[in-house]
């Protein structure tokens, strides 16, 4: 079964996700703490996705999706926040979560989120092979990508994002675009978090971030990558 883990201090709020995400067909593991989420995350390794609180006793959302990150890129993450500020929302991001949700939430946003983490998680590719645009070489297979024989650790958001650069190359790509692609037709989210994994990612695979040379930004429209 696919499981997730709910890491949320507030019990009736924990309960109202893990009654939702049951009846989608999930399996749970549920946190109370930040030490505690983390290590269930040690016992049940399969977990594909997190639903992170951020406003937490002892270690924050924050800095437990960082210490999950510095071990697992593969796992779906996505902070659960009550404050709606832009801050909190790049910060979890840029921490190196997929995605966020502000409470309160209705049950079938949170649970299109999921799912759509999910699927991405899951590792089917449409296609097998590689992407080969020097000096990155994609391989659809693992999913995983390097740059001059090294290889560079994605979360699966890059890794899509990657991959349909590169099999767009050239090509001017609205926001709008990008979100339908990457996160779906049916994601609920703001186009905000197309642009903060962009500047994530080119953190990992540019050699001057500031100046972008593989992905360039095209004003006022979007995004290309630069071959």
């Amino acid at each position: 079964m696919k499981k997730v883990l709910v890491l949320e201090d507030e019990s009736s709020i924990r309960s109202f996700i893990v009654i939702n995400l049951r009846r989608a067909g999930y399996e749970v593991v549920e946190a109370e703490t930040g030490e505690e989420a983390l290590e269930k995350l040690e016992h049940h390794r399969d977990t594909r996705v997190a639903l992170l609180d951020v406003m937490l006793p002892g270690i924050d959302g924050f800095e437990v999706c960082r210490r999950i990150r510095a071990g697992n890129s593969r796992i779906g993450i996505i902070m659960l926040t009550a404050r709606a500020q832009e801050m909190d929302k790049v910060t979890g991001l840029m921490t190196g979560a997929d995605d966020y949700v502000t409470k309160p939430f209705s049950p079938a946003e949170l649970t299109a989120r999921v799912d759509a983490l999910m699927r991405r998680s899951g590792g089917s590719e449409s296609s097998e092979g590689e992407i080969q645009q020097d000096p990155f070489l994609l391989n659809t297979r693992n999913r995983t990508l390097e740059k001059n024989g090294e290889r560079i650790k994605l979360t699966q958001v890059e890794y899509a994002i990657i991959k349909m650069f590169m099999e767009n190359p050239g090509k001017a790509l609205s926001r709008e675009e990008i979100l339908d692609m990457v996160w779906g037709r049916d994601y609920f989210g703001e186009l905000k978090i197309v642009d903060v994994n962009i500047r994530r990612l080119r953190l990992k695979i540019e050699d001057n971030p500031t100046n972008p040379t593989y992905i360039t930004t095209v004003w006022g429209y979007g995004y290309k990558w630069g071959f």
